[in-house]
């Protein structure tokens, strides 16, 4: 009986101290928020102006994640990168077999436009925006892709 109630004030101790962690580690994520970037100091950057749209494609793997996010093509984090494509949005919701030929080669442009390493990135960026593209860009898209990777 002894030893039980030793382990249950041992439990409860744990369960108090990893309150107080979490507490303290909320309250630093809500300071964090308001605009006091702690990891930037930690990466080097003064600024977040100074790290451009592109550069975080560039980076390449960290080793952090099971999956390398930059051979994946679904989105890891919900964060959206534009590649000068904004006016695609208006297309959110619609269906890839309901574009007219005209729409389709605007979706066709912008890929055929993309730099190599850009392309993986934007099938990321297009998805976590919910656009679904017309069948032949996709079809195209995943060549492209799976070109690429044969590089690597």
């Amino acid at each position: 009986m002894k030893g039980a109630l030793i382990i249950l004030f041992v439990l409860m101790a744990v369960g108090v101290v990893l309150y107080i962690g979490e507490l303290k580690y909320r309250k630093r994520e809500r300071k964090n928020g308001e605009g006091n970037y702690i990891e930037d100091d930690d990466i080097g950057v003064d600024n977040k102006d100074d790290i451009k749209e592109g550069d975080k494609e560039e980076e390449g793997c960290c080793g952090m994640h099971l999956v390398c996010e930059k051979d994946s093509l679904s989105p890891m984090s919900g964060e959206i990168v534009y590649y000068d494509d904004e006016e695609l949005d208006r297309f959110f919701g619609r269906s890839g077999n309901d574009y007219t030929p005209e729409e389709v080669e605007e979706f066709r442009e912008i890929l055929m436009t993309l730099r190599p390493e850009d392309v993986s990135g934007w099938a990321r960026s297009v998805t976590a925006r919910r656009l679904e593209l017309p069948s032949d860009v996709r079809d195209e898209l995943l060549m492209l892709v799976n070109e690429q990777r044969s590089k690597i």
